[in-house]
């Protein structure tokens, strides 16, 4: 994709996301007095932006991955149609929860998942610094080696947790412990997903059953 095409494609995208994601949490608030959404916005959406820009002037064919949206294998086309539902449902639920007045959690807890939501994308930065070929899509594509420095050096799946803070995280940082439930449902699904994509890493990624005896744990040291 030329330059040009693909970073209008990028801006056109992230201004998709930031117009659903505020549609989302302020239509069911209805109201643009939540603070709690404003806030989640600004430590999701400033970072992102930064990343894109980075991302754009380092590394412009690793973007171009990541707006790969069609999964090839079907077992992931499930993964992405339950993940699709659950958050949904999970982003949905926060703006009722502050129409209605169903949570109280504390302005201390609030900002501590913000803080926990803002770790998560880091990791997952530093995550694609590392490893140009962290598309977004379970495939191998040529050329594609294994990775096994900076974090890939400790877990298998270090993306994945970053992802599993930053949505498990979430819902409090939404101010809603009723979106709890949908966003603990994505872990399982995405458990689900990181054993397919080894299944298909080991299949078709040269070096990767010897990288999986080197580095044992797939998401959490010592435990998994």
């Amino acid at each position: 994709m030329a330059p040009a095409a693909m970073k209008k494609k990028a801006l056109l995208l992230f201004a998709a996301a930031l117009a659903v994601i505020g549609l989302m949490f302020f239509v069911p608030a209805g109201t643009l007095d939540y603070w709690q959404a404003w806030a989640y916005i600004a430590v999701v959406f400033i970072p992102a932006s930064l990343v894109i820009s980075y991302f754009l002037d380092k590394d412009p064919e690793f973007l171009e991955r990541r707006m790969k949206l069609k999964e090839k294998e079907a077992k992931q086309q499930l993964v992405v149609k339950l993940a699709g539902i659950l958050f949904v449902i999970g982003f949905l639920i926060p703006g009722l929860d502050h129409r209605f007045g169903w949570s109280n959690v504390p302005f201390g807890l609030v900002a501590a998942a913000d803080a926990c939501v803002l770790i998560g994308y880091i990791i997952c930065f530093l995550v694609f610094r590392e490893n140009s070929y962290a598309g977004r899509t379970i495939e191998v594509v040529k050329g594609q080696k294994v990775i096994s420095t900076g974090p890939y050096s400790i877990i298998r799946h270090p993306m994945y947790l970053g992802v599993l803070l930053l949505y498990v995280a979430t819902p409090i940082a939404l101010g809603s412990y009723w979106a709890l439930p949908p966003f603990l449902l994505v872990v399982p699904v995405i458990l689900f997903r990181i054993l397919n994509e080894e299944e298909v890493l080991r299949r078709e990624l040269a070096g990767y059953k010897e990288y999986c005896k080197k580095t044992r744990y797939r998401l959490l040291p010592f435990i998994w």
